[in-house]
Formats: structure tokens, C-alpha cells, sequence
């Protein structure tokens, strides 16, 4: 995969443009009310991963946002990590890239005054084979790819048992299932987690591979081309993540109004057919 921007030029940019700003003909707002910033703030940094997240907010949410008065800057991610690091010191306003429960742990664990905004769509998980037609031809000890980050993870697995492949045990919390969670697993399929973004390369070894939807379209696969794709839970949906101290800014629900709208509807029904959506774009 080839990525225009590594997470680490793109902060490195955001911040050099920001010191030029400062030392430019920029208007000062710091000395204003908090609100008054609020109201006034008209340039944007959104982060998304490579693929279809950071396509939706192109093609999608900056040019409701321009309509508005806003300049938006995109920066692109090539990993999880990343992007909830650069929202929280403040080299960006909003990210839009992951779903809740990985939201929910991610921010846990690193102690971040994170906030979800709003949700929006996402490309299914799906499960991809270049040695395979089908999962019908799944062979006694093939190898699987899947994330290894434990939400999605969690995912992965409950998309193997979603195909009858494997089974877990009774009682287990789908939300963190692991390789240690399974019952039953009668064709003996090896598990091999993985770093998302680096799952459409393990086809090349791995007879299947479980990848995320924004990787399996920035790597030049289809949904098309899966041999199963999830039905996917509302709690799998992405959503549009800000520092909690922004949540009722006005740019912020300019954003969260740029999901809901009609506009952003029919972008998602003409360009992103067959995406998980929230039940106010169905």
C-alpha cells in the first residue's frame, strides 16, 4: 500500500503551518472568550485511515463544511494508534476512523478526554482469499489472518463463527473473544493476528485474511471481492471522535450536522454502496 502521508509528516506539517500562522497576518484569538473562539474557529484538521474513511471525508463532509466558512485540512493515518494521539495533544480537531468499542478501550487505556461526536458509516470487515473461491474450500489447518488489536480481534472471530467455523464458548463477552474463547474449532484453522493495516499484504501467505474495510479498499480490493462480508453491529459503526472540551463548540456541531445531512446521505447512497450506516442515513 502506498500512503501520501505518514502519520508522523503529517503532524510534523500541521505544526510548521501553525507556527507560520501564528507569526503571520493569522487574526489572534486567543485572547478571546472561549466561546467567541468557538464561534470564530474556521480551519480544520481531521484525521482518517487510508481508504474509505478518509474518501468519505472527501468527498463527503469537507465540502458541506466549505459551503459553511471552513478550511479543512485531512491528514492521513496508516495505523490505529495514531490518530487518537494526534486528537488528544491537539494536532487535531476531530478523527473519524474507528468504531466505538475500539474507541472505548483505546481511550481507556491511554487515559484520553476523548469524546464520540457522531456516528457515520463504515466498509464492512470482510474475509478475503487470493488461494481460495470460497470459504466452502477452507482446508483443515489453513491459515487466517485477522487484526490483533483486541477489539477487532473480537470482530474477526465473531465473523469466522458468524460463517459456522468456529464456535465459542458459552457465556464469553463477544465484545473480547479471543483465540483462548473458542469451543469448537473442527477444521483446525490457525489464527494469525496481525497489524490491520498490514492484512491485504498476509494474502500473499495466509490462505485468508479478515480485513478491515478502509484497508481492504486502500489496498485496491472490493467488497465485492470478500467471499463473506459482516453484518455489521451497531457498535462496529465508525464514529467521529473530538477532545471532550470541544464537544459543544460550534464547528463541532457543524461537523456532526455535515454527517446527518441529506447531502452527506446521498454522497454515501452514490459513492459507498453496500457501507454499514447509522439509522438516520438509511
Amino acid at each position: 500500500m502506498n500512503f501520501p502521508f505518514s502519520a508522523v509528516r503529517a503532524r510534523r506539517s500541521f505544526l510548521a503551518a501553525a507556527a507560520l500562522a501564528v507569526a503571520g497576518s493569522t487574526a489572534l484569538v486567543t485572547a478571546l472568550p472561549t466561546a467567541a473562539q468557538d464561534a470564530s474557529k474556521k480551519q480544520l484538521v481531521i484525521g482518517g485511515t487510508a481508504g474509505s474513511n478518509i474518501d468519505q471525508l472527501q468527498a463527503g463532509i469537507v465540502p458541506i463544511l466549505q459551503k459553511k466558512g471552513y478550511k479543512v485540512k485531512l491528514v492521513e493515518f496508516n495505523d490505529y494508534v495514531q490518530p487518537n494521539l494526534a486528537l488528544a495533544d491537539g494536532s487535531l480537531d476531530a478523527n473519524f476512523f474507528q468504531h466505538e468499542v475500539y474507541f472505548n478501550q483505546f481511550k481507556g487505556d491511554r487515559k484520553l478526554d476523548l469524546t464520540a461526536l457522531v456516528q457515520g458509516p463504515i466498509a464492512p470487515m470482510g474475509v478475503y482469499s487470493k488461494q481460495r473461491k470460497s470459504l466452502a474450500d477452507l482446508k483443515e489447518g489453513d491459515r487466517v489472518a485477522l487484526p490483533n488489536d483486541a477489539s477487532n480481534l473480537a470482530r474477526g472471530i465473531l465473523l469466522l463463527q458468524q460463517a459456522g467455523l468456529v464456535k465459542l464458548k458459552e457465556g464469553v463477552n463477544p465484545l473480547r473473544v479471543s483465540e483462548l474463547d473458542l469451543a469448537a474449532n473442527p477444521k483446525k484453522i490457525k489464527l494469525v493476528p496481525l497489524d490491520a493495516a498490514h492484512l491485504p499484504r498476509a494474502l500473499d501467505d495466509a490462505q485468508y485474511a479478515i480485513i478491515n474495510g478502509n484497508f481492504a479498499i486502500s489496498s485496491g480490493l472490493k467488497l465485492s471481492d470478500s467471499v463473506l462480508l459482516e453484518k455489521t453491529p451497531e457498535q462496529y459503526l465508525n464514529i467521529v471522535a473530538v477532545k471532550t472540551k470541544d464537544k459543544n463548540a460550534a464547528w463541532a456541531k457543524d461537523l456532526a450536522d455535515a454527517y446527518k445531512s441529506a447531502e452527506f446521505k446521498a454522497v454515501v447512497d452514490s459513492k459507498f454502496a453496500g457501507y454499514a450506516k447509522p439509522g438516520f442515513l438509511q
